[in-house]
């Protein structure tokens, strides 16, 4: 019996649905469908009951899901462990990250890291939040770089540095010219948020409700690029961390207002899959990233990009300063 069946199997099981395993596993619900009726054939027991939507497991189902969970595990930790274990040159870290962690930042660690004299080099790729998490589950990616990290009992999350949130507006913005502005002063602008479903925005919202500040929300976009053209088009001001503004604060293109009498930060985290340890090469890259920033000042000027609690610490870490952001 091909470990692919028993793949296939477990995420009809956990998706409750053949479409939706198809599509995880790239091939046809009619193949994933004829996948499961050949595995009751073999087994001469119901698997899957096909007259509840969603899907649901039969008993017999569900001890087969399991035992097959853990064998799959097993095997992935044995792979792991052979490939670990085979003598092997330089290696190529694979990181997935948000787009807003930053291109050019990025490019400073993977220079900084070619450097160390190993060999060893990193790619990266940008992705949607959802498909980082994707990327690092099924093993694609090694490392993931993420904002508010998620629980989950299959990732490790490690903290990585806080981004300062600060008021971006245009130059021609009657608040352009202030060196700082307080919560309570963002009452009624016209807002530019980012979609409701992502993390960033949730939050933001919360902050702004237990400041019982209220925003005239006049459109949403799903990125930070979007936004920061709408702010230079005048449309509306918007909150987003300061990191991400250097480019257009020092053009000249928008300004960064600091808040005044309240923290709102953006967390961002490093994630890998919990029964996998990273190899050693990614253990070094994730070490690079976690060492007190060398990298340039904030859009604003104020203290950007601080370690998050739980990441390493130095006199220098106060100016440590990254930049970019998305969700």
């Amino acid at each position: 019996m091909r470990l692919s069946y028993l793949k296939l199997f477990c995420d009809v099981a956990s998706c409750r649905s053949f479409s939706e395993a198809a599509l995880r596993n790239d091939v046809s619900q009619s193949a994933v469908s004829q996948t499961i009726s050949q595995l009751e054939k073999e087994l001469e027991v119901k698997l899957v009951d096909r007259s509840t939507r969603p899907l649901q497991l039969t008993r017999e189902g569900q001890r087969y899901y399991e035992g097959c969970r853990n064998l799959l595990h097993e095997h992935d930790v044995l792979v792991a462990s052979v490939r670990r274990s085979k003598t092997q040159g330089p290696a190529t870290v694979q990181v997935v990250a948000i787009y807003s962690v930053g291109l050019r930042d990025m490019e400073q660690y993977l220079e900084r890291f070619r450097g160390q004299g190993e060999g060893n080099s990193a790619h990266i790729e940008y992705l949607h939040p959802d498909k980082v998490y994707e990327r690092v589950l099924d093993g694609t990616a090694d490392l993931g770089l993420v904002s508010y990290p998620r629980r989950s009992r299959d990732l490790v999350s490690l903290p990585w540095r806080e981004e300062e949130m600060c008021l971006a507006c245009s130059p021609s913005h009657p608040l352009a010219r202030r060196k700082s502005i307080s919560v309570d002063e963002l009452q009624g602008l016209k807002y530019i948020g980012l979609d409701r479903d992502l993390v960033i925005r949730r939050n933001i919202d919360q902050f702004l409700r237990k400041h019982h500040v209220s925003v005239d929300v006049v459109v949403e976009f799903d990125n930070i690029e979007t936004i920061k053209k709408a702010i230079e088009d005048a449309v509306g001001v918007a909150l987003l961390p300061d990191t991400v503004l250097q480019k257009e604060v020092k053009a000249g293109i928008l300004v960064a207002i600091p808040l005044s009498d309240q923290r709102l930060v953006r967390p961002l985290g490093i994630i890998y899959r919990r029964h996998y340890p990273p190899s050693r090469a990614a253990q070094q890259f994730v070490q690079l990233l976690r060492e007190p920033e060398r990298l340039e000042g904030s859009a604003s000027g104020g203290a950007v990009a601080r370690p998050s609690a739980g990441a390493p610490k130095s006199s220098a870490a106060r100016h440590h300063n990254p930049s970019r952001l998305t969700n």
